[in-house]
């Protein structure tokens, strides 16, 4: 048997976490409650959430962006992994979602290290670059609308210092980039066609791409990390 073969069943996926995951009573509190809405499978799970924040920790990042928040858990871990005066830039559309995602920030005493800002992810990222903030980010998650995943990798990746840190989530989409039959047709109402040939495209661009240094994790449902040059 390969190591790259192997597939862990829920046993040890419950060792793993009870043997390494570190999750405040805050960051858990949020997950459970996000666990009640209907579209709980977009939240990321928690050892990806713990990953994320040893990133940050480990690039000494000091300013972040994350491209869709949901109801915040992420935003969350990377913010209380960094320091009291580091800014992330938290974009999403959703009023409801993000609510949610204040109150528990707030209740964590990050809220005011948070920018949230309400409007399409695209046009925030331009405003940045228009106002002269190209390369002065040191860390950009992205995890929103996959159909505008190349833009939102484009506009991040002028963003980022040289030597920054992006992570792109959602990249297998539940081996759907590989075969669209592979799981239950209830992820059918999550993706479309039209994201997995979108998604296919970008993972083999940025696999081609020589501004950057990458590499794909099959964490959750696939996690690429970007670090420009």
């Amino acid at each position: 048997m390969k190591k790259s073969s192997l597939e862990f069943n829920d046993v040890i996926h419950d060792y793993v976490l009870s043997h390494s995951l570190r999750e405040s009573q805050i960051l858990v509190d949020l997950r459970n409650e996000t666990a009640k809405d209907s579209a709980a499978i977009m939240q990321i799970p928690p050892e990806q959430g713990q990953f994320m924040s040893m990133l940050v920790q480990l690039t000494g990042a000091r300013r972040t962006i994350e491209i869709g928040v949901f109801t915040g858990y992420s935003t969350l871990c990377v913010a209380q992994a960094m320091p009291d005066d580091s800014y992330t830039l938290a974009c999403d559309v959703d009023e409801n979602w993000t609510n949610i995602a204040k109150k528990y920030w707030a209740m964590a005493g990050v809220d005011k290290k948070i920018d949230l800002r309400l409007a399409p992810a695209i046009e925030t990222l331009k405003s940045l670059i228009a106002e002269g903030q190209s390369e002065s980010y040191d860390f950009v998650f992205i995890d929103a609308d996959k159909n505008n995943y190349e833009h939102y990798y484009e506009l991040s990746l002028s963003l980022l210092k040289p030597g920054g840190l992006m992570a792109i989530d959602n990249v297998l989409l539940f081996g759907l980039v590989v075969d669209v039959n592979i799981v239950d047709e209830s992820l059918s109402n999550v993706f479309t066609q039209e994201n997995i040939e979108l998604m296919r495209t970008l993972n083999t661009k940025i696999k081609c791409d020589q501004r950057v240094d990458i590499c794909m994790l099959k964490i959750a449902d696939g996690l690429t990390l970007v670090r420009k040059k």
